[in-house]
């Protein structure tokens, strides 16, 4: 079964196809589900191997065939996103799926901790305690480097709304530029609707025609960036340097030897795919694979490159600037398009990633777009009021504490916060939280001006405290 959770790879796993090679699926010459995980019976819907295609069924061949294409139709507008398959399609299929289909990648709402309905702080907040505990700088564990690459790919896609949209419909396969993606409908191995036919009568290829003979794609890159706090609110430009495979320069990326280019593939005469066709009850079922000799390039190098040794391509250092946005926050990850390795013999790049970790301010603590300032003042400041300096991303600001400031009060300065992502022009506040102080150890002369206070208000005192020396007042 696809690790992702939509349809299978080819047309095995939507019809249980025997003779396939390469997909993981064991030759079953049923007509159900014929996936590794799910047991298949000998034939269809309790028949024997010798009945014919009608009484096998218990129905003419004719609506045999239109209730396939139902439920082909059906398939097509399924997403299998939970641990086992719905009973609906599997009974069209003529049996119900012996127990839960495998998945390999965890539900980014479980991820996080969070539930489907969760709103954007919510997801934030978890993301933002995860990473905190998961950070492989803080934590030892083994696991910890992989966690933290979990939980913030998770967060990635459900901070994005039109990423998350993508992910409520079509799960992982709706993200990850796979089946179920901008540019898919769910399903892998099949270039759509007409696919599904072809799987089951045979005929044209459809939309499939559009995958052959295509190099394959390099691999994406993920950098780790580490700025400041204040380069993460202001933004700031970083030249990084990472090792990457890039195009041969002895052989120009194709991979032969100069003076020979490749040749088309004689397996498969350059379509990239080979097709095995055999008979069912249900008339012709096609099987179509990447041809085993060219891995669907559609093409093969005979005499290869001494360099690159025949895969186009060579390892190297590259230097890159990259320009940091203002406000970007922990966890964030700049996409670079195309700045990623080559594909092998001129395949198309992939996508560089710069991961952002920012360091830790050491006055103020950052949420979102505001920032926040602890401030302890004495009694008497906040009593008689004074002003005092509080450090923001543009430098220190003179901030008036009031008179009569009670503790918990809470000082917004507005626009010196950290700038909207996606908003231009717009900045969140810096908001100073004022923390009264009371002393802890007093002298004698302010013991007796507290203690004067305390009598001119009529306000009764203890005068249990102080220590040795102070009760014989000697303190």
């Amino acid at each position: 079964m696809n690790p992702r959770g939509g349809f299978g790879e080819g047309v095995g796993d939507a019809v249980g196809a025997g003779d396939r090679t390469g997909s993981g699926v064991d030759a079953d010459p049923a007509i159900g589900v014929g996936s590794a995980s799910v047991g298949a019976p000998a034939t269809a819907a309790g028949a024997v191997a010798d009945d014919p295609p009608g009484e096998a069924l218990g129905v003419h061949p004719a609506t045999t065939v239109m209730n396939i294409t139902a439920a082909a139709a059906r398939l097509a507008g399924e997403r299998f996103t939970s641990t086992s398959m719905c009973v609906p399609v599997a009974e069209g299929l003529g049996r119900y799926p012996s127990r839960p289909m495998a998945t390999t990648e965890r539900d980014f709402y479980v991820i996080l901790g969070v539930e489907r309905a969760a709103t954007d702080a919510q997801i934030k907040a978890a993301f933002r305690k995860l990473a905190q505990k998961w950070h492989p700088d803080v934590n030892q564990d083994p696991e910890a480097q992989e966690r933290f690459k979990e939980i913030n790919e998770a967060y990635q896609v459900l901070s994005d709304p039109e990423r998350r949209s993508r992910y409520d419909a079509f799960g992982r396969a709706g993200v990850d530029g796979g089946p179920g993606g901008p540019g898919g409908a769910g399903f892998e191995g099949f270039g759509g609707f007409s696919d599904i036919f072809d799987a089951f009568f045979g005929g044209g290829a459809g939309a499939a025609s559009a995958r052959r003979g295509r190099p394959q794609p390099g691999a994406d890159l993920r950098y780790d960036l580490r700025i400041t706090f204040e380069e993460a609110v202001k933004g700031t430009e970083k030249e990084i340097e990472f090792t990457v495979l890039g195009a041969c320069e002895t052989c120009g990326g194709n991979g032969a030897e100069p003076g020979s280019e490749p040749i088309t593939c004689p397996t498969c005469n350059g379509r990239g795919e080979v097709r095995s066709v055999r008979q069912t009850m249900l008339g012709q079922m096609v099987n179509v694979n990447a041809c085993p000799r060219c891995h669907g390039e559609g093409k093969v190098v005979e005499t290869p490159c001494h360099t690159c040794k025949g895969d186009g391509r060579t390892e190297r250092k590259r230097t890159l600037r990259v320009s940091i946005p203002a406000g970007i926050d922990e966890g964030h990850q700049i996409r670079l398009s195309n700045e990623g390795e080559v594909g092998p013999r001129s395949g198309p790049p992939g996508s560089l990633y710069v991961a952002v970790h920012v360091h830790p301010h050491p006055s103020l603590t950052r949420e979102g777009t505001e920032l926040f300032y602890d401030a302890e003042v004495s009694i008497v400041q906040a009593a008689l009021g004074t002003k005092i300096s509080v450090p923001t991303v543009d430098g220190e600001e003179e901030v008036e504490i009031k008179a009569g400031t009670q503790p918990n009060t809470e000082i917004r300065l507005r626009g010196k916060g950290v700038p909207h992502l996606r908003r231009s022009g717009q900045r969140g506040d810096l908001h100073v939280m004022v923390d009264v102080v009371v002393p802890t150890k007093l002298s004698k002369k302010a013991r007796e001006l507290l203690e004067a206070y305390a009598q001119e208000t009529g306000e009764s005192v203890g005068h249990g405290g102080g220590g040795l020396l102070e009760k014989l007042g000697l303190g």
